[in-house]
């Protein structure tokens, strides 16, 4: 299996069980979680492989990686009830799942010799659209838009490092782990140490 492939498995498996923790709020049957988990493991890389006009959607030619999603909502379904806040849990997971999502989109990218800010764009997309489908479906506020918090922000910077890093080094993991352990620690720090986005903030208009 190849370094992309094996991204592209960890980011579907990881964000298929923030799907499934996401319908175990939401009280849904197992049909449910099943359809949850698929569309947040498979929303980012079906929308970059469409953008970037792929022969083929990855969950297409290899269909496994929906077996992946489902197993990942079953696993959810029977063991959510253990999980003391899964709201804090699906949180936690989902910026795991960013971090690998961005370096897959972004080694996609890299191997099709895309210009760097396609690359960036496309680690981007990957990482944040399965999230965003999600949240949409469930009516919740989506967590890529919560007020300052650095999600988008954390995708961006991680693809930009891996464009930056890439021509440094003969083995392209390299560039793919340092991408995800940025977008992870800035993800990571914002969670944990409250790191913000400046907001906007109305005033009144002059007289």
């Amino acid at each position: 299996m190849s370094v992309i492939g094996f991204l592209d498995y960890a980011s579907v498996f990881i964000f298929a069980l923030t799907g499934g923790l996401a319908a175990s709020r939401q009280q849904l049957d197992i049909v449910g979680f099943a359809f949850i988990a698929c569309l947040t493991a498979v929303g980012g890389g079906t929308l970059r492989d469409l953008l970037l006009n792929r022969d083929t959607i990855f969950w297409i030619a290899q269909p496994t990686y929906i077996g992946v999603a489902c197993a990942a909502a079953l696993v959810v379904f029977v063991t959510a009830h253990l999980f003391e806040s899964r709201l804090k849990t699906l949180i936690w997971l989902d910026s795991f799942a960013l971090a690998v999502a961005v370096s897959a989109g972004t080694g996609v990218a890299l191997a099709l010799d895309q210009p760097a800010l396609v690359v960036v764009l496309m680690g981007t997309i990957t990482g944040c659209m399965g999230g965003l489908l999600r949240d949409v479906v469930l009516d919740d506020v989506p967590v890529v838009l919560r007020q300052g918090e650095l999600y988008v922000t954390a995708a961006f910077a991680g693809a930009t490092v891996a464009v930056l890093t890439r021509p440094l080094f003969a083995e392209p993991l390299i560039a793919l782990a340092l991408c995800s352990g940025v977008t992870w620690a800035l993800r990571a720090g914002s969670l944990a140490f409250g790191w913000r986005l400046p907001v906007y903030k109305s005033r009144p208009p002059r007289q």
